[in-house]
């Protein structure tokens, strides 16, 4: 296949900073504060860079090597290495699909209230119509309209981004997003930091307590932290082997492979660092409504609640728009990605055939099709009644922490059960297994050091956790989705 036709990285900073930005999402704004919130604070933090280590690193790598190896999309990679594994690629193929699809309706949700606090700013009241956070939000999800307006921007962007191109789109947008989200992140950090009483959230964090090991037990810890450094990382999805189909054989893959990881995990630490000791400190003034351990609704009302009535005015309506913004930013880096995934399966198609790849129509109607699929996730209200489902009772009332976990039984829980659930894991387990059993780790071996003057440094590492380590702890992750979405009881 000629490489030129696909795109190729103008850069391996470049490269670095788009992948990084596939994993820096909502995965790590949202989910890691409120996963670890909720999971005993330093006990989930030091189980959550075990597993990067151990896992993440060695999946990573695996990803990386077979993309660039074959220079095709997931579907193509497991065509290419055998015609009998090409199901697996669409494992990867159908998890990004089905991600995107409510993925944009989240970041639609981000939009919204970067939208909220900037209109707080120039008049109090306009922003979220005078309604207390919990309030404002079930009044959202509620709004079919709403939602498919925010839908339609998010998806619009994702996709005028993606047409661009590899260099020309996703490079050059990643490059100047992802320096701007990190000095976002740190400005809403030393704010958090600088309120009184942030200690408690600090302390949470990283002082040494594992007593959530016999609270909440090690094996319910071990499984919420080991699906949360899965999904953070963009593993699973297709995403890594797609970027990585666009590397040079210039670029040292060990190396990359090792940094994506680290650096998601101090976007994610720097998450916790900008809201932890904000909702500790509110905690410690004694705010209503604020506790680390509340779940889901972290970002959408708690947070909401400690910029509107823990920091008010000004000030919180300014910080407010800041972490919103910096929140929205992190979901198109990763959107983007997603869908990469889903158009080079078709671009790959085309390039076969010595047609044009013709991307910017193909992103196009793909990008469409995922909007109209993520259509469901708008009108049924996370399940609160707008198309079916448990309503509200009655519509637009305080949306309380357990009622948004209830909320998440609807179209987005389905999609979500399908990708995160079933599809992501199997697809990483399965991966480990053609790799470490089948193709054999020298795959692996042979593409890292097809880069002039590079060897596989740590190949005895990398080979025990192809074979052993990733199989088993991928394993667990799949038994803990499907405890998670089913209710085995196996935890």
């Amino acid at each position: 296949m000629e490489q030129e036709k696909r795109g190729q990285w103008g850069s391996n900073f470049g490269f670095l900073m788009a992948a990084i930005g596939s994993a820096v999402g909502l995965g790590n704004i949202w989910g890691f504060p409120y996963k670890m919130g909720a999971n005993g604070g330093f006990a989930f933090l030091v189980v959550y860079l075990f597993l990067v280590v151990f896992v993440g690193f060695a999946i990573m790598l695996g990803e990386l090597a077979l993309g660039r190896k074959t220079g095709m999309g997931v579907v193509g990679t497991y065509k290419t290495l055998s015609k009998k594994f090409a199901w697996v690629g669409w494992i990867g193929f159908l998890s990004g699909f089905f991600i995107l699809s409510f993925y944009s309706v989240l970041g639609g949700y981000t939009l919204r209230y970067s939208l909220g606090f900037i209109l707080e700013l120039l008049s109090s009241g306009t922003g979220f119509g005078g309604m207390g956070s919990g309030e404002f939000f079930g009044s959202l999800i509620v709004s079919g309209g709403t939602n498919l307006l925010y839908h339609a921007i998010f998806m619009s962007l994702t996709i005028s981004i993606v047409m661009g191109g590899i260099s020309g789109g996703i490079e050059r947008f990643t490059k100047v997003a992802m320096p701007a989200l990190f000095i976002m992140l740190l400005i809403v950090i030393i704010r958090s930091l600088t309120l009184e009483g942030s200690m408690v959230g600090v302390e949470f964090m990283l002082a040494p307590n594992f007593s959530a090991f016999s609270e909440i037990g090690f094996m319910r810890v071990l499984k919420t932290a080991a699906g949360q450094m899965f999904f953070s990382l963009s593993l699973g999805m297709g995403c890594m082997i797609t970027y990585g189909s666009y590397l040079s054989k210039h670029e040292n893959l060990e190396k990359n492979a090792m940094i994506i990881p680290i650096a998601d995990s101090i976007f994610a630490i720097c998450a916790g660092l900008a809201v932890m000791p904000a909702v500790g400190a509110f905690m410690y003034q004694g705010v209503e409504g604020i506790s680390f351990g509340q779940g889901p609704g972290l970002l959408f009302v708690t947070l909401h609640q400690v910029f509107s009535v823990g920091m008010g005015g000004f000030v919180g309506n300014l910080f407010g728009f800041l972490f919103y913004f910096l929140v929205f930013i992190a979901a198109i880096t990763s959107a983007i990605s997603l869908l990469e995934v889903c158009a080079a399966f078709f671009i790959d198609r085309r390039v076969e055939k010595g047609l044009d790849p013709d991307r910017k129509k193909l992103t196009i109607v793909v990008g469409f099709i995922v909007f109209l699929v993520g259509v469901l996730v708008c009108l049924d209200g996370l399940g609160s009644g707008v198309a079916g489902g448990a309503a509200i009772d009655p519509p637009g009332v305080m949306f309380g922490m357990k009622d948004i976990r209830v909320a998440f039984g609807s179209w987005l829980d389905f999609y979500d059960m399908i990708a995160e659930g079933i599809f992501m894991p199997l697809g990483a387990i399965l991966m480990s297994v053609l790799i470490g059993w089948v193709l054999g780790t020298n795959v692996v071996k042979e593409e890292v050091e097809l880069t002039p003057d590079v060897q596989l440094k740590a190949y005895k590492f990398w080979e025990i956790c192809f074979k052993f380590i990733v199989p088993i702890g991928m394993c667990f992750v799949l038994m803990g989705q499907l405890d998670d979405f089913f209710g085995l009881g196996i935890f």
